[in-house]
């Protein structure tokens, strides 16, 4: 077994790295009186947030045919006005659309100025489903049509929080390091 020669052209002299200059697969040390952020996409968070509206709003619109149909149960309109209700129902579930855009846009703040926009987002949209859940029960209708509102109000935010948060994971990519000056560019401190 030979080692190399130093006259090897292959050969080179080891040189310590710089501690600045962390292993490639670690993170380097930030600038000072910056702090790293995610980087959103917000073509795909928007576009993602526009598919969970469209669920949110088929979700709105299968429970209440689900309680008129299959339990007779009026939720918006009263139950002569047949399956699909009045115009109600349609507002029903254009405000379940509406609500899915909104938690988009909440989501897209909380993703480009909080920290740990994910955790946020789930007891804001937890909260705001327990509101949604609790409030037919403020009413003075039967107790049959309070639950099942309840219910379809829950599935609506159960969808639209589930959803979002599949997106955001989808659309948020980890905030690359900063380095003082780019390891690539100083030739001296690269180990081979």
């Amino acid at each position: 077994m030979t080692s190399p020669m130093p006259q090897d052209p292959m050969y080179q002299e080891p040189r310590y790295q710089d501690p600045r200059y962390p292993d490639p697969g670690r993170p380097g040390p930030a600038q000072p009186g910056r702090t790293p952020r995610p980087k959103v996409d917000a073509r795909q968070l928007w576009s993602g947030g526009a598919a969970t509206a469209v669920v949110a709003a088929l979700a709105a619109l299968v429970g209440i045919l689900v309680c008129r149909w299959l339990f007779k149960i009026p939720i918006l309109a009263p139950q002569r006005d047949g399956a699909w209700g009045d115009a109600s129902t349609g507002a029903y579930v254009f405000a379940a659309a509406a609500v899915a855009i909104a938690a988009t846009g909440i989501l897209h703040l909380l993703a480009l100025g909080t920290p740990k926009p994910g955790t946020f987002f789930g007891w804001i949209i937890g909260l705001a489903t327990l509101i949604a859940v609790v409030f037919p029960f403020s009413t003075t209708a039967p107790v049959s049509q309070k639950l099942a509102t309840a219910v379809v109000n829950l599935a609506i935010g159960f969808a639209v929080g589930s959803l979002l948060g599949g997106v955001a994971a989808r659309a948020t990519r980890p905030p690359a390091p900063y380095y003082d000056e780019a390891p690539a560019a100083n030739p001296d401190h690269i180990v081979r």
